[in-house]
Order: C-alpha cells, then sequence, then structure tokens
C-alpha cells in the first residue's frame, strides 16, 4: 500500500533542469554525431525529415513516461510489473541485448585512437569501458554525478558545434537543409535508391535516446524529485556511506482534490517546457548541425560507407578548410561526447535492469525493500566486462555493432511504447491521463515504429 502524501508545488523552471539533459546526452552520441551525419555523408539532406520526426515522436512518448513517475513517484517499471509480470524479464533481455555491445565507445575509442596514431583502439575502447565504471562507482550519488558531467560537456561542446558549423556553412548547404525537411533530396524525395532500411530505422530509433533507455526517464525525475518523486530514495556511489542502501521501490499516493491536481499541472507545464527546450530544441538543433556538417564536409567523397571513416574525413576537411587546430578540436569534441553518450548508457540500462532484477527477487518474498545500489553496480560491471570481451574478440568495428544494438532497440522502443500507453490510460486516475490528440500522436509512434519494425524482419528473413 502506498503512503499518503501532499502533491508538492513545483519550483521554478530553471531549478527543474537536469533529467532531459542526460537523455538528449545519450542521443547525441548515437543518432546524432554516427548515424544521421553518415545517412547524410552517403545520400545528402533529404532524410532530415526523418530526424525531425523521430526526435518529435520521442518527445511525446519520453512525456507519458513522464507523466507516470510525476503521479506516482516511481519507476514506470513498478506499475508496469503490478499489471504485466512479465516486464522485469522482458527489460533485462531487450536492454542487455540493445545496448551491451560497444559500438558506441567503439566510436570514440577510434576517433581518439586516430588523434593519437594508435591503430589498436580496442584497447582504448577497454580503458573508457573501465573509466565509465569508476566515474559511477565513486560519485556521492549516481544521479549527482551523471547530472553535473553531461551539464558541462553538453554545455561546452554543443556550442562549439554551433559555431564550427555556422563558420563553415554556406548558401548550397543552408539550401539544401531546408529542402531536406520536407523531404527533397539529391535526386529523390525521401528516401533515396539503395538506402539500407536496417541503418534508417537505427538512425530514426535513436533521434533522441531510443530503445528503453527513454524509460529511465521515469527513474531519472524521480531522482531529481520531480512530483510525488520528492518522497523517493537515490542510488548511493558504491562505497558512499548512506543510511538508505535498502530502497523502497513503491512511490506515494496523494488524495485527489483541487490543490494537489493543480500542483501536479504545475509540474506538467513546466516539465513539458524543460524536455522542450532541452531534449526536443537542443536535440534537434544540434541533429541538424551535425548533419549539415557531413553535408559540407563529407557528402559525395568516396568511402564513406566504410565504418565510421567519414567522422575522420569531417575532421581532415575541417582542418584542411579552416586550420589543423579546428579540425583536432573537432574530432575530440566528437569524441568526448561519444564518451559521455557511454557513460549515460551504462548508467541507464544499469538502472533499467537492476530495477527490473529487484522486482523479481521483491515478488518472491514479502519484503518491501532491496538493495538496489547492488544491483544497479552489478549490471554496471558485467556490462563493462561484456564490452571488454567483445573487444578482445577483435569486434570493434564502431558502424555495425551500433546499427545492430539501434535495430534491436526500435523492437524495444516499439514494445514499451505500447506498454507505457496501457499504464497511463487504464491505471491513473481519469484526470491525470492523456488527452486525446496525446493518444494520436502515441499512436502514430507505435504505427510508425511497428511499420518499419516488420519490413526490417522481411528483409532479414524474406
Amino acid at each position: 500500500m502506498m503512503d499518503v502524501k501532499e502533491f508538492p508545488k513545483s519550483p521554478n523552471l530553471r531549478k527543474m533542469i537536469g533529467p532531459s539533459f542526460l537523455i538528449l546526452a545519450m542521443g547525441l552520441g548515437s543518432g546524432e554525431i554516427i548515424l544521421w551525419p553518415y545517412l547524410v555523408a552517403n545520400y545528402g539532406l533529404g532524410i532530415v525529415w526523418g530526424a525531425v520526426l523521430g526526435i518529435s515522436l520521442q518527445y511525446f512518448i519520453n512525456m507519458e513516461i513522464e507523466r507516470y513517475a510525476l503521479v506516482k513517484g516511481e519507476s514506470v517499471f513498478m506499475g508496469l510489473f503490478r499489471i504485466f509480470k512479465w516486464t522485469p524479464y522482458w527489460f533485462i533481455f531487450s536492454t542487455f541485448l540493445g545496448f551491451g555491445l560497444p559500438g558506441i565507445v567503439a566510436a570514440s575509442a577510434k576517433i581518439f585512437g586516430h588523434l593519437g596514431g594508435v591503430v589498436e583502439f580496442r584497447w582504448l575502447g577497454m580503458a573508457e569501458l573501465i573509466l565509465i565504471g569508476g566515474l559511477l562507482t565513486f560519485g556521492k550519488t549516481v544521479y549527482e554525478t551523471m547530472e553535473k558531467a553531461t551539464k558541462l560537456l553538453i554545455t561546452v561542446c554543443v556550442p562549439f558545434i554551433f559555431l564550427l558549423v555556422i563558420f563553415l556553412s554556406n548558401k548550397m548547404g543552408w539550401t539544401a537543409l531546408v529542402s531536406g525537411l520536407i523531404g527533397k533530396g539529391e535526386g529523390y524525395w525521401f528516401l533515396p535508391t539503395g538506402i539500407s532500411l536496417a541503418t534508417f530505422l537505427a538512425a530514426f530509433a535513436y533521434s533522441g535516446a531510443g530503445g528503453n533507455l527513454n524509460l529511465t526517464q521515469s527513474i531519472y525525475i524521480k531522482e531529481k524529485g520531480y512530483g510525488m518523486g520528492k518522497y523517493s530514495q537515490k542510488i548511493a556511489g558504491l562505497f558512499h556511506k548512506n543510511d538508505h542502501q535498502e530502497v523502497n521501490l513503491e512511490g506515494s499516493s496523494f488524495e485527489i482534490n483541487r490543490e494537489n491536481t493543480v500542483n501536479f499541472y504545475g509540474w506538467w507545464k513546466k516539465i513539458n517546457t524543460e524536455h522542450f527546450l532541452i531534449f526536443w530544441a537542443v536535440g534537434l538543433v544540434s541533429m541538424l548541425l551535425l548533419m549539415l556538417l557531413a553535408y559540407l564536409t563529407a557528402f559525395g567523397q568516396a568511402g564513406n560507407s566504410e565504418g565510421i571513416s567519414f567522422v575522420l574525413r569531417e575532421g581532415e576537411k575541417v582542418g584542411a578548410m579552416r586550420g589543423t587546430f579546428w579540425g583536432k578540436a573537432l574530432l575530440l569534441v566528437l569524441g568526448v561526447l561519444l564518451f559521455q553518450t557511454q557513460l549515460g548508457i551504462v548508467d541507464s540500462t544499469s538502472r533499467i535492469m537492476g530495477e527490473s532484477l529487484a522486482l523479481i527477487k521483491l515478488s518472491k518474498r514479502e519484503q518491501k525493500k532491496v538493495n538496489l545500489r547492488s544491483f544497479y553496480f552489478s549490471f554496471v560491471w558485467a556490462q563493462i566486462l561484456f564490452g571488454c570481451i567483445v573487444f578482445s574478440l577483435n569486434i570493434y568495428e564502431p558502424k555495425s555493432l551500433i546499427v545492430l544494438g539501434a535495430v534491436i532497440n526500435a523492437l524495444a522502443m516499439l514494445v514499451h511504447t505500447v506498454l507505457v500507453y496501457r499504464l497511463n490510460t487504464k491505471t491513473l486516475p481519469p484526470i491525470f491521463r492523456p488527452v486525446i490528440w496525446r493518444k494520436v500522436i502515441i499512436w502514430m509512434a507505435i504505427a510508425f515504429f511497428g511499420f518499419f519494425g516488420m519490413m526490417n524482419l522481411w528483409g532479414v528473413f524474406f
């Protein structure tokens, strides 16, 4: 039985900014830096519409995830477990399968290796994975560590990319970008002949965070203290003394009265604004700028289809156009952003799998609390170990690993979007459920991911 509390009043918007940075950072290193620029380098800017549609759909998917946590003060994993007992097993399986492959950190290591003249960059990838484990393990609280690191990197790196693209851009590039918003490309509309459907679906799924990562938004806003999350507990660092090692995964309830309802909608308005400004606006601008950069520096050149060579070519071209310093600085920024993305992914996926395993354990005993911290860090280091094993087996081509993971995650996103829709429309009090136009958008997202997912599976097996 949930504790009955008062629904807290919302603070000013400035104090609420934080969780969307985390989800944004997880998108920057996959779709924004690798997949969409890869497609642009090979096919031009006519596919820009897909990126805009993808991140817009993810915005509304994420808000439904946040809606539940705001009202209940618990993650969607807890809510889904109450009505679908199989979901923890699915989330552990699909999350590890989708994100266990170390494609993003491999891309970061390849860039750093290129800058440092290291050919066997897989060793750098292993070192980065171990560093990630250390950063998550020794912080005061995991959320605090993630938020501070993410804010710092995004506020430095994104403006750098913005200024660099403005510096390099020309009328032809901007015209092609605007044309791409309506699907007009270089001799095609919407999708060019020969484009890999798997790669397009992967990029679409990663227009934002993608896969099960979106679900972590319910945990992040809970730990930030949004709404009824004010009363929840946080995961402390592994070696930090904390009286709340035993965490109650259940949220708190509140009386449905005028004051509490007004407070909810005060929060709802502000979290929509926070997520729109940080996740959608900053994410979209970053994605468009990186796509434009790929168009200006790599489009039409030979060898773009070979892994992430187009990223290295971007650095070389910028260096040739504006000086060696700027080319190397660009690659350094992209390498750091990819590292930050992998850091966010390890944190997010470990939260998902740790809480899912905790729910399985709790279902088999009367105890309501569980040492979530131990589950979390077990999955942190399990992923790091798995990544190192993959590298040691000479499997470290970044793009192949990223695309494979993203295709899996597109299916995972389809599943969780349907589940969260069911959760919000059936378990939340009617006054807090999504309105009809939001329901329509969610069903559009389900239809789009379902269509492309089935097309992809058909292409694989037939």
